[in-house]
């Protein structure tokens, strides 16, 4: 499989980065998002940051009538309508709500054709969702798979609140010095990406509901679906798919050697050949619908994250859709409330 996988070998990889403490490091990464995305967010969406975790941890707990200074926002008018009095719903807050990041830190993922990469965009995604999350009393964990270069989930991190917690999830995703060169005629990995290990984990591994953000760039050895919709069924799953557009549509380059990140396979490729790139874009075009299907089909939300987009911007999109959905779902609800009384009567008739 050709896009997705193979990077362009057209300059060298960059230096390794400077060997300094890496706490300080995730400390100056977390100010940085903060000044440049964080606080954008709070001014465009003032403060209200429920729609990333469904539900916001609240449980109906009763309804009473409505007194002076309740929430309109709360009145049950399927109740009011029955028993002619203003009713309100009363909520109890969950304080056991939490956000589970399981990470892909395959080969694949460590790709970009701009100045971003993917696991650069991974990183930032998860440090701004961490942080909104946290700061509004939840708590976080993570799953990481391949983050040590083997196609295995090698570090769990248990789901705690904070800034320091989420510092140390930071550290733990921040790609490590860059290794020497492998010989290019051998190849530096042998096997592919198995998401559905990661996902078969997570189920093992988070036993309370929670909202679970699956990082990935979906390129994987089949069979994730199943795993997905079983994780979806319990949990409210976010697809977070991370891609860059090199993957979706190749430029007109010229003849150049390329590199499969995940098994190390060499190839040599003319992208001048115009019949090659449309190969290229119709078998491109055509995962991508695969994917959006596999992924509607085992119902999860997606959020889709290009190394050329805006975090703020993708993260608001994302956010609107979710209140969207949300208020398209209570309407059906109070349709459905609204068909038939418990006597079998349409509760909006009148005698």
């Amino acid at each position: 499989m050709l896009f997705g996988l193979f990077k362009p070998r057209t300059a060298p990889p960059p230096p390794p980065a400077p060997v300094s403490a890496p706490r300080e490091r995730a400390d100056a990464l977390l100010k940085r998002l903060d000044w440049t995305v964080i606080r954008r967010l709070d001014g465009l969406l003032q403060g209200d940051f429920r729609s990333l975790m469904r539900g916001s941890g609240l449980d109906l707990a009763d309804l009473r009538e409505y007194q002076h200074h309740d929430d309109v926002r709360h009145i049950d008018w399927n109740v009011t309508a029955r028993l002619q009095q203003p009713h309100v719903r009363v909520f109890t807050e969950d304080r056991e709500m939490a956000a589970w990041f399981l990470l892909d830190l395959s080969p694949s993922v460590d790709f970009g054709s701009g100045p971003q990469r993917k696991s650069t965009v991974l990183r930032d995604a998860v440090a701004v969702l961490a942080r909104l999350i946290t700061r509004h009393g939840n708590r976080v964990g993570a799953l990481l798979y391949g983050s040590r270069g083997q196609p295995v989930v090698d570090a769990v991190l248990p789901a705690r609140g904070g800034r320091a917690h989420v510092l140390r999830l930071i550290h733990l995703i921040q790609p490590p010095p860059a290794p020497a060169a492998a010989p290019q005629g051998g190849a530096s990995h042998s096997h592919g990406t198995r998401l559905a290990d990661l996902l078969t984990a997570a189920a093992r591994t988070v036993r309370q509901r929670a909202t679970v953000f699956v990082v990935s760039d979906f390129i994987s050895e089949p069979g994730w679906e199943q795993p997905l919709g079983e994780l979806a069924r319990r949990h409210d799953v976010v697809a977070v798919r991370l891609l860059d557009p090199l993957e979706l549509e190749l430029p007109d380059l010229g003849l150049i050697p390329i590199r499969d990140a995940e098994t190390g396979e060499q190839l040599l490729v003319d992208t001048h050949d115009a019949g090659f790139r449309q190969r290229f874009a119709r078998i491109a075009a055509q995962r991508e619908a695969q994917l959006r299907e596999s992924l509607s089909r085992a119902g999860v939300d997606t959020l889709e994250l290009s190394t050329d987009d805006d975090l703020a911007d993708a993260v608001l999109r994302f956010v609107d859709l979710r209140q969207r959905r949300s208020r398209l779902g209570r309407g059906a609800q109070r349709m459905a409330g609204q068909h038939l009384s418990p006597a079998g009567t349409p509760q909006g008739a009148r005698s």
